[in-house]
């Protein structure tokens, strides 16, 4: 008999996150999954609860995951979006993230999987690769019970918005990837989401990063 394991997904709106949730609507392990989202959204699955709020919510954040066994994150947005606004482009994706990571704690979530980027790091010169590193620590900094941060490069799949730079990329990219470091390989979207929910049901105390090869090898 299967275990009923419930989870909380945040950015099912998302490329990934969409991904994500299509792959834990069909799969029997999982018994409910609580969709957090700020903009309206529907479902048809009877295993989703979507769940409207504002991430800077932290105490509704927690109630929703408090019975949670697994919880995604793939959060994020663009420079055009906030329109070049950096503290708005911080306030979405590094607030809400870290939110999620401490109602994590606050929870015992067994095991926090969330997306990154590759190339994160505090110290660069880069605002996003900084900002993306300084998510890490942060979440790092926690120590949950597992966390599994997953740093793909540029994402291959079709998004519900236009990113024209992103899409000419998409095209190129695949074509010389063949050159790159296996850590900046161009991935396709739904491997990191397969990958993501593969090594949810894994148990792995403590942390890891997912790299490309890791992400293909574990899809």
């Amino acid at each position: 008999m299967i275990k009923p394991i419930e989870v909380s997904l945040f950015g099912a709106t998302g490329l990934i996150g969409g991904l994500i949730l299509e792959i834990l609507a069909n799969d029997i392990y999982f018994h409910k999954i609580n969709v957090i989202t700020r903009s309206p959204f529907k479902s048809n699955n009877k295993k989703v609860c979507v769940h409207v709020i504002e991430f800077s919510d932290t105490k509704k954040i927690s109630k929703i995951i408090q019975k949670s066994n697994l919880v995604f994150a793939s959060i994020g947005t663009t420079q055009k979006k906030v329109k070049a606004d950096k503290q708005a482009y911080r306030e979405i994706d590094y607030d809400i993230l870290v939110n999620v990571a401490k109602a994590c704690k606050e929870n015992n979530v067994k095991n926090f999987l969330f997306v990154s980027s590759s190339g994160a790091d505090l110290n660069s010169k880069s605002f996003y690769l900084s900002l993306k590193g300084e998510i890490e620590e942060s979440v790092l900094s926690l120590k949950l019970l597992s966390t599994s941060i997953f740093r793909p490069s540029l994402l291959l799949g079709k998004r519900n918005e236009n990113r024209t730079g992103e899409w000419i990329a998409q095209l190129i990219m695949p074509i010389i990837s063949f050159l790159m470091p296996s850590i900046y390989k161009p991935v396709k979207a739904k491997y990191v989401a397969k990958s993501m929910v593969n090594i949810s049901k894994k148990t792995i105390p403590g942390s890891k990063i997912y790299h490309y090869h890791e992400i293909m090898n574990s899809k």
